[in-house]
């Protein structure tokens, strides 16, 4: 029997991948010919989707962006032993864009069943959580200290240190939230986990709760991902039934159970304590600190709040060991990084490396440079709030320190390309009334600044270029950056100061006039 694999997650499913394995389960039918369909999660390279593969002696051959309408003729080709056709792509793993990434986290996506256990299990799943059972909170905490695992979120503050204040705090209840709520422009790598390999993030979150000492587990998905909502919760299931969790963790005694919740959509719930609020049934509305989150979080009580990918890296730190993982990465930058590429791109996708790669490498080597043929402008790091970087920056390598020393992010590792036709003042515009939509209100420099800023922006862009316009839209963002109460107005400045910075012709402005980056 051919085993035949066909993506399940929503990049393929957009692109037509059910009425691919239905027609392939047709055809096979009528030729007589016998197989196992497998719906796999997906491998990560989004610009071969539908990408069906075939397993052979040889390993595993690729079909690329598959079609309803190919099926018929896939067979006639022999696609069922690996046979030739215009749709190949060879050996899976011998794709390049593959083939020289350095998957840690994502190692399994694409390979195996997202909801089989077993599947989980065969490919090294409960690894580190049988070791971390073996361990004192103490001693699990200065493990992640060790392995140099910094939140993948975009704040980038050390993980075992958050759980340590945890796991020290005096209280009859903790908790462990994860924030899957992906808002960022260009972003996909946390669905890529709920939907290839959920019980990867289930693993990490069950490990953060017997390390802290906390019994409950909420994982806060956004509402526009339905898909990851139900692999999530069909995983949960599944989880419990194999006694992964709830009153005995793998027969451990130690008590662990998770559930999910759906936010609204509000762009600022991905701040931790918006979300914290939202999730508390109230209005996704940023608290003031301190306390912090680790002290005083959901409920009141000690929690820990950690992004998908920093939970789902969690596994492998426990499984392999903190030495190893820290030998991936640069300076405080360690381990790897899935960085996504999206926009004016040619091969969108993910790509997992150590921090140190540079941005050009990612858009050149993997991206195969933009989409459009034209050449590549701009890049935007970090999601809606993070910088537009000019060529003259795509040569740092990606680490937390080196992007903040020219005043960019690398936060979640989302890409954005455009090329030379974009016009850096709109997109200017289009970040601050990005804020004024998803501001929670609570603090003026974010609700009236970015309401300002759109303004400004408007009359430099219809003529106004004089001193003055410029140094109020500076002051202003100077006043979002210094007085907001949290991430949404602190960093909507970025990219209009760095579009103002290194493309001021696009504010009909002169270069000259305009200072460094570095300044």
């Amino acid at each position: 029997m051919t085993r035949i694999y066909v993506p399940r997650d929503s990049s393929a499913l957009a692109l037509g991948a059910d009425d691919v394995a239905a027609a392939i389960q047709r055809e096979a039918a009528a030729r007589g010919i016998d197989i196992e369909l497998v719906r796999n999660g997906s491998r990560g390279l989004l610009y071969l989707e539908p990408l069906v593969e075939v397993e052979t002696a040889d390993g595993r051959v690729g079909y690329a962006n598959v079609e309803e309408t190919d099926v018929s003729a896939l067979f006639d080709a022999g696609f069922v032993q690996g046979g030739q056709h215009a749709r190949s792509v060879g050996l899976v793993e011998q794709i390049p864009y593959l083939r020289r990434q350095q998957r840690l986290t994502f190692a399994r996506i694409g390979i195996t069943d997202p909801l089989s256990t077993d599947d989980y299990v065969a490919h090294g799943g409960l690894e580190g959580l049988r070791n971390a059972l073996k361990l004192t909170g103490e001693q699990a905490c200065q493990s992640l200290i060790e392995s140099g695992l910094r939140g993948r979120g975009g704040a980038a503050f050390p993980a075992g240190i958050k759980w340590r204040t945890v796991a020290q705090a005096q209280a009859d209840q903790k908790y462990i939230v994860c924030n899957a709520d992906e808002g960022d422009s260009g972003t996909f790598s946390d669905r890529l986990v709920m939907e290839s390999d959920p019980y990867m993030l289930i693993e990490g979150m069950t490990i953060a709760g017997v390390s802290v000492g906390a019994t409950i587990g909420h994982i806060y998905v956004r509402s526009e991902y339905p898909h990851s909502i139900a692999a999530l919760e069909e995983a949960i299931r599944r989880a419990r039934a194999a006694g992964w969790l709830g009153d005995d963790v793998l027969g451990s005694g130690k008590r662990f159970d998770l559930f999910v919740a759906k936010g609204a959509g509000a762009y600022v719930c991905g701040e931790e304590t918006a979300l914290l609020e939202s999730l508390e049934g109230k209005r996704g509305i940023v608290r003031a600190k301190p306390p912090l989150p680790a002290l005083a979080g959901l409920y009141g009580k000690p929690t820990v709040i950690n992004n998908v990918i920093t939970l789902a890296t969690v596994p492998i730190i426990f499984a392999k060991g903190a030495a190893f993982y820290q030998d991936f990465g640069m300076g405080r930058s360690r381990g790897t990084l899935p960085f996504q590429l999206a926009g004016n791109i040619a091969r969108g996708g993910l790509v997992e490396l150590a921090f140190g790669v540079t941005l050009r490498e990612l858009m050149v080597d993997y991206g195969g440079g933009t989409a459009s043929g034209r050449p590549a402008r701009a890049v935007q790091v970090g999601g809606p709030l993070g910088t537009y970087l000019p060529e003259s920056q795509w040569d740092i390598p990606m680490d937390y320190e080196a992007y903040a020393a020219v005043g960019a992010v690398v936060g979640h590792g989302g890409i954005v390309v455009h090329d030379d036709t974009s016009n850096l003042a709109e997109l200017a515009q289009y970040a601050m009334e990005f804020c004024t939509l998803e501001s929670c209100g609570k603090c003026t420099p974010c609700r009236i600044g970015s309401t300002r800023g759109v303004e400004v922006i408007a009359r430099i862009r219809k003529g106004d270029t004089s001193e003055k316009q410029v140094t109020l839209l500076r002051d202003l963002c100077d006043t979002m950056v210094s007085g907001s109460l949290c991430a949404m107005g602190g960093m909507t400045p970025f990219p209009v100061l760095s579009a103002l910075d290194h493309f001021p012709e696009d504010f009909g402005l002169e270069p000259a006039t305009q200072p460094t980056a570095a300044a």
